[in-house]
């Protein structure tokens, strides 16, 4: 009887060595496959780090008019200056937005952004404008608009900055200046203007003129997507040259 206890009590103590380094096994395995999981976090996160930079800049990109205004009209298609402006600046805001910049839309859709209570609905619509590039604190403003004469022959691109803004007249001369070199018609230099979006803020900002509606040939060449995207893509150039000077 001692004898089979003896024996039992081994086989029972043995039986605890192996279910123990059994266990241990399992143990160190389980931490091995969570150290390879944590590697390959991190790696992916130090990956991601790297290809999703923090935006260099921000740029508050306008829209002009919208809702009840339209702007200007197109002579032989009806088009809108506002339908026009919208689609120029998701163009260069997607521009913007592939080369790291932080872009902030004045209005994103064909809606205005004055108050329908307002009794002055372009005051009202300016001032929100004035709010939304403030709260931004942007390194630059771009409005984009559409341009009409009533000589149907006069056409191009034209660039404005606000009087007495030195770093406006800096990235205005830039743009205009890619424009002239790759657009074909456009002015050769930026001009002053007397638009309310230009003294909204401290930050250098222009107004693109970027074509004349009242130009039948323009007016077509306007809507273009092809156009559209070279277009925007010269401003784009033209912001980048004013930042290297900056």
């Amino acid at each position: 009887m001692c004898y089979l206890r003896i024996l039992s009590n081994k086989i029972i103590y043995m039986k605890n060595i192996k279910f123990f380094t059994l266990k241990k096994a399992h143990c160190v395995i389980a931490l091995c496959v969570l150290l390879c999981i944590a590697t390959v976090c991190a790696t992916y996160f130090t990956v991601k780090a790297t290809v999703s930079p923090k935006a260099v800049h921000t740029i508050v990109i306008d829209a002009g008019h919208g809702g009840k205004d339209g702007g200007a009209v197109g002579k032989t298609t009806d088009v809108t200056e506002s339908f026009l402006n919208l689609q120029y600046s998701l163009a260069l805001k997607a521009i913007c937005e592939e080369y790291g910049f932080k872009v902030v839309l004045t209005r994103s859709d064909m809606n205005g952004l004055y108050s329908p209570f307002a009794s002055n609905k372009k005051r009202s619509e300016m001032e929100k404008r004035k709010e939304i590039i403030n709260k931004a604190k942007p390194d630059m403003v771009v409005s984009i608009h559409m341009n009409s004469f009533p000589n149907s022959s006069t056409r191009g691109a034209h660039v404005f900055y606000a009087d007495g803004s030195e770093s406006g007249k800096q990235l205005a001369d830039s743009v205009q200046e890619i424009l002239f070199k790759n657009i074909e018609n456009s002015h050769k230099t930026a001009k002053v203007g007397d638009y309310y979006i230009l003294n909204c803020s401290q930050s250098p900002s222009i107004l693109v003129e970027c074509g004349f509606l009242s130009n039948p040939e323009e007016e077509l060449l306007l809507q273009e997507e092809e156009y559209i995207n070279k277009f925007c893509y010269n401003i784009f150039c033209g912001m980048l040259l004013y930042f290297k000077m900056a």
